[in-house]
């Protein structure tokens, strides 16, 4: 195969179920680590057994768990299949669904469409659910009148989709689904958030709204030098400029 970007290389792996190829790789570390970092508790090991085999060996395994797993690998396609698109409602809230179809949740469950009660992001409240649909209408009209992304705008959107909280469970994750699509998107290294970094990942979305946005930008970095090694593990070519907090939040 010809030397490909990584957005490429993603399409052209999962297109013909290459194995063992950065594709795998990120569909099992990204379905761990972003389902962790919300309280699952399989293994990096189930994680993969779940991907690789279908099937999952343990003692008490909820259920849930592993929906969402397998789940996430789905919606990695999603992301994967549309990657160039501009983000709209109707493309999230499918994220949404895939993530949460099969899962075994309360009456307040809504899957693929806005929340119907009030809902907290750590101790903090979120955007009463009679507003979700104005705030994300206009969080999106105003992220895709930029025809071109940077990654403070990506991280921008990130934290003001978390504020808001559209859906009753969830919200992390498809967050952070649409943060990777919109690096890809705008050819822009990648990368999810390790397990062992949530601390930081939530002090980040807690000071970003009060002007101290370093913290996430430092974490994002940090995720991003450790997604451009596995590139070069891989072969993959990325745009090697040294970024700082500095020049994001420019």
């Amino acid at each position: 195969m010809d030397e490909k970007t990584l957005k490429e290389t993603l399409i052209y792996e999962k297109n013909n179920s290459v194995s063992g190829g950065i594709y795998q790789k990120l569909q099992i570390d990204f379905s761990y680590n972003s389902n962790h970092i919300e309280g699952s508790e399989l293994s990096i090991e189930q994680t993969r057994q779940i991907y690789e085999a279908k099937n999952v060996s343990g003692e008490n395994i909820k259920i849930n768990d592993v929906f969402e797993s397998a789940n996430h690998f789905r919606c990695f396609d999603k992301v994967i299949k549309n990657v160039d698109e501009p983000l709209t409602e109707e493309y999230i809230k499918k994220l949404h669904f895939k993530l949460k179809k099969g899962t075994v949740d309360g009456d307040d469950a809504v899957l693929g469409d806005y929340k119907k009660y009030p809902n907290i992001a750590g101790t903090e409240e979120t955007t009463a659910p009679a507003d979700v649909q104005f705030e994300m209408k206009r969080l999106i009209s105003a992220y895709e009148k930029k025809r071109k992304h940077k990654l403070y705008d990506i991280l921008d959107f990130h934290v003001a989709f978390e504020n808001i909280h559209p859906f009753y469970d969830g919200n992390g994750r498809v967050g952070r689904l649409i943060m990777f699509k919109e690096c890809l998107r705008n050819n822009i290294v990648p990368f999810y958030i390790d397990d062992m970094q949530k601390m930081y990942y939530f002090r980040g979305l807690r000071e970003w709204e009060d002007g101290e946005k370093g913290y996430l930008a430092d974490t994002c970095l940090t995720m991003q030098d450790n997604m451009k090694k596995v590139l070069d593990s891989f072969g993959i070519d990325y745009d090697k400029t040294e970024y700082t907090s500095k020049d994001i939040l420019k």
